[in-house]
């Protein structure tokens, strides 16, 4: 015989309250990269008959640099979050999702970390 009320029965498997700033951290980063998508978009299509020195050229400016390294942080952020919430609702084994959950991770940081080499490279003429 169960003397367990049923609010006893579920105590403790309710949420965790990491979802609400999972979910807060893709809607500021999706806030960030919707002007950052357009200022980068446009000097694109600026740049499209340009060669590659007057590309360098424009990457030495400090604002465009640091533009494109906050772009680059964000959209890294933005995509792991997303690609995160795809593999926990739709991958059930749980050592699965864990290992698919530390790949992408990995993953995005590794990515991430080249592009910002990538444009520190190019900004201090390397």
């Amino acid at each position: 015989m169960n003397l367990r009320t049923p609010l006893a029965k579920v105590r403790g498997l309710g949420s965790a309250k990491h979802g609400t700033q999972h979910f807060w951290y893709q809607r500021l980063t999706a806030v960030v990269l919707v002007p950052l998508t357009f200022w980068i978009m446009t000097s694109i299509l600026m740049m499209t008959s340009m060669d590659y020195e007057t590309v360098s050229t424009w990457m030495t400016s400090p604002i465009n640099a640091l533009l494109m390294l906050i772009f680059i942080g964000a959209l890294f952020f933005h995509a792991q979050l997303g690609v995160q919430v795809v593999i926990e609702d739709y991958i059930d084994v749980e050592w699965q999702k864990i290992s698919c959950i530390i790949l992408i991770k990995f993953l995005a940081v590794l990515a991430c970390l080249a592009s910002i080499l990538a444009v520190v490279k190019v900004f201090l003429g390397l």
